[in-house]
């Protein structure tokens, strides 16, 4: 389950766009972020996407990715052109197609790599939609398969798009904007698909086409009550419009941690972090069936006024326990050692931060704080340099000096995390069924205890 949203430049600090995203994946489904430069394509080129082959295009822009390792398209992304795109999965009443088709992740790379503004990438997405139908398999270990929505913006503006089957509506965001696993559109969408209301009223669904509310109508009742995208929602919603005019990225950063309201001593071992139903937008897997979804990337886009767009990534799960990175395209994605995959791999960031994550599970309320305030500091250190730097050589400075000190950083927090269980022979895994539910994914993994 995952969590988008966007502020405008009415709602941001700056004048800038600010399109944010978890990426809530199972937790040993590695996450990484792959810049793949502009290309050119001859006359019948053919595009192998995740499971499907489709028609490739002349031109394919320039994209920054936030993928699962195995997925050919992404969680969440960029273009060249500053288009930026989140997706989240929902779930639907219309039966899903036995063909495989393109999965959401394919649609918003598609998107990306094909159009030049939120709008143009709407209807990339509508017309592949169209035309190939979306479906397979999007689970890694539990098959998972679901409609999509999308939060498309640019510079400019910015569109909801959520889509059930081969149908789909669309809507002009205003001010501020967020989505989560639910289907948020009711009967005023600025854009619909021809068939949307007809194919409710054929079914049933609506009692007609002046009483057609998509959400309503299309929404698999069970599926997006066990989601929880309805409190999460809200959560992002009221976030922002406290904070309307003053939003930034420190701000967007922090609503990705977002645990709720929480007091000092909460624990994602507690309620509703151990539960078997609920969720935070920062989320953290437990035991379970319905709770295995884990917050395994994060990202905020910060679309400048000036023409400067920078995007921040942790290229690392948990939010609340990652150091966000400005990367740009001019100044490129540093190395991070092999592709990570879903066996631990010390060799890789992404599994190294694990150690430091699940580390922190142990007691999560006095280990977090060991380093919180070294990892708060250390971002906006970053984003003090990241202002700083005008040309592609300083950036790709930046962006490696950042990598490389905060991989630095973590190392020294799990010597400080371990030391600490050590020291005060504390418990070495978190408590109850939530530690269970760790153990089991770590056994999973290979992962060394």
């Amino acid at each position: 389950m995952c969590d988008t949203f966007v502020a405008l430049a009415d709602a941001t600090a700056d004048g800038s766009v600010i399109l944010a995203k978890n990426s809530d994946r199972e937790p040993n489904e590695a996450h990484e972020v792959v810049l793949v430069p502009a290309a050119e394509h001859g006359d019948g080129a053919r595009l192998r996407c995740t499971y499907l082959e489709i028609d490739q295009v002349r031109r394919t822009n320039a994209v920054l990715l936030a993928k699962p390792y195995w997925i050919w398209g992404a969680e969440m992304g960029a273009n060249e052109h500053g288009v930026v795109i989140g997706n989240e999965a929902v779930f639907t009443k219309v039966p899903h197609e036995t063909a495989d088709g393109l999965i959401g992740m394919d649609l918003l790379r598609l998107g990306l790599e094909r159009a030049a503004t939120g709008e143009e990438a709407v209807d990339v997405i509508t017309s592949l939609l169209s035309r190939h139908g979306q479906g397979g398999d999007c689970g890694h270990t539990h098959e998972l398969r679901y409609d999509n929505s999308f939060l498309v913006a640019d510079p400019g503006e910015a569109w909801v798009l959520e889509t059930a089957g081969r149908e789909w509506a669309a809507e002009r965001v205003s001010s501020t904007r967020s989505i989560s696993n639910a289907i948020t559109l009711g009967r005023d969408a600025d854009l619909v698909s021809s068939g949307l209301v007809r194919h409710a009223v054929d079914k049933g669904w609506s009692r007609s086409a002046t009483q057609f509310d998509f959400a309503r109508d299309y929404s698999d009742f069970l599926y997006t009550r066990f989601s929880d995208a309805r409190a999460r929602q809200c959560r992002t919603t009221d976030a922002l419009r406290a904070q309307s005019g003053r939003v930034d990225v420190a701000a967007a950063c922090a609503l990705l941690r977002d645990h709720g309201d929480v007091d000092p001593a909460w624990s994602p071992a507690d309620a509703p972090g151990a539960g078997l139903l609920g969720q935070t937008v920062c989320a953290h897997a437990g035991f379970g069936p319905v709770r295995i979804s884990q917050s395994t990337g994060s990202w905020v886009s910060h679309l400048g006024a000036d023409g400067t767009f920078t995007h921040w990534v942790t290229a690392t799960s948990a939010p609340c326990t990652s150091v966000f990175k400005p990367v740009w395209f001019d100044g490129g994605v540093p190395a991070t050692g092999p592709q990570p995959r879903g066996r631990y791999d010390a060799e890789t960031l992404w599994w190294r931060h694990e150690d430091l994550h699940r580390a922190t599970l142990a007691d999560y309320a006095a280990l977090h704080l060991l380093y919180r305030d070294e990892q708060l500091a250390l971002e906006q250190r970053f984003r003090d340099e990241a202002a700083r730097a005008s040309s592609p050589a300083e950036r790709s400075a930046v962006t490696a000096a950042a990598y490389a000190e905060a991989d630095d950083a973590e190392q020294r927090w799990i010597g400080a995390v371990l030391g600490a269980v050590l020291g005060a022979s504390r418990r070495t895994s978190a408590p109850g069924l939530f530690g269970r539910a760790w153990r089991s994914f770590d056994k999973a993994a290979g992962r060394p205890a």
